[in-house]
């Protein structure tokens, strides 16, 4: 039995209850995802669609300054936020809501194709996961997806100390992706727990390494991305964000990705396409 594990905390949160939640909520979410969501599942790991680039297409007349970042390779690293099942994967939990996006913006190959890049180039990568566990779900007050997060058991780990029932399960590692992150060079930070890098040690490890330039990718759009791309910037980085290896939720309450693009076109240092970042990536090598 792990310490940390408290049976008795009254959250009902056990090992047996949290993989109960995820088989619920996956049939669920399933049931209630919206009909485009459905019609793409099977196809998550493909390019972006053309539809998706004309939908999202940036203004043809732009009324910004354009910015843009450049590589220096002894300062730059590729940053990739929850890179995780629960997130990319039709088996995770939020596939009902975020499975359009992924699978219009290609972003679970766009997302390889950067970890290809970067290895290649030498470029130092980093994980910054997002992890839960029995004492998070003791908080007592939450905002509302930090609440439907820990509702349906999402990255939910019995320990910080544990690792049994990781493989696999919501929380791990696409599969796709571990013989990058598991290589032994790729530097997997402690969890962050709402959005931002705030509660870990993102910033000390890339300080550590002088690293002041940052590519950032990963899950989800407008929350731990665009979090970790305002946390970054806040802390003196610059950052470009690559547009298609993200993705958002779509629901009722609107399109996390195009909300997450809009702020990225206002405040990132550069907004890159994926075909476009892995070239940066290797002409700077």
């Amino acid at each position: 039995m792990n310490p940390d594990h408290d049976d008795n905390c009254g959250c009902g949160h056990t090992e047996e209850s949290v993989d109960l939640a995820r088989r619920r909520v996956l049939a669920g979410v399933a049931a209630a995802s919206a009909a485009g969501a459905a019609s793409v599942v099977g196809t998550a790991s493909q390019a972006a669609t053309d539809e998706a680039k004309t939908e999202y297409a940036d203004p043809e007349t732009p009324g910004l300054p354009q910015i843009d970042m450049t590589i220096d390779p002894r300062r730059t690293a590729l940053v990739v936020t929850d890179p995780q099942i629960d997130f990319l994967s039709e088996n995770g939990v939020t596939w009902g809501v975020v499975g359009e996006s992924v699978t219009e913006q290609g972003t679970v190959d766009n997302i390889e194709n950067l970890f290809i890049a970067a290895k290649a180039a030498g470029m130092p990568v980093f994980i910054s996961p997002h992890y839960y566990y029995p004492h998070d779900h003791k908080w007592n007050f939450e905002g509302t997806l930090e609440a439907t997060m820990h509702s349906i058991g999402m990255f939910d780990r019995l320990g910080p100390l544990n690792i049994d029932n990781f493989d696999g399960s919501g929380a791990d590692w696409m599969p796709q992706y571990k013989k990058y992150i598991e290589d032994g060079e790729t530097i997997v930070c402690s969890p962050h727990k709402v959005y931002s890098p705030a509660q870990n040690d993102l910033n000390l490890q890339l300080r550590k390494r002088g690293i002041d330039k940052v590519i950032l990718a990963g899950m989800s759009a407008n929350l731990c991305t665009q979090a970790h791309l305002y946390d970054l910037l806040e802390l003196g980085y610059e950052v470009a964000v690559v547009r298609d290896a993200t993705a958002g939720a779509k629901v009722p309450e609107g399109d996390g990705y195009l909300a997450a693009l809009i702020n990225f076109r206002m405040v990132a240092n550069g907004v890159w396409w994926t075909d476009d970042a892995v070239k940066r990536i290797g002409d700077a090598a």
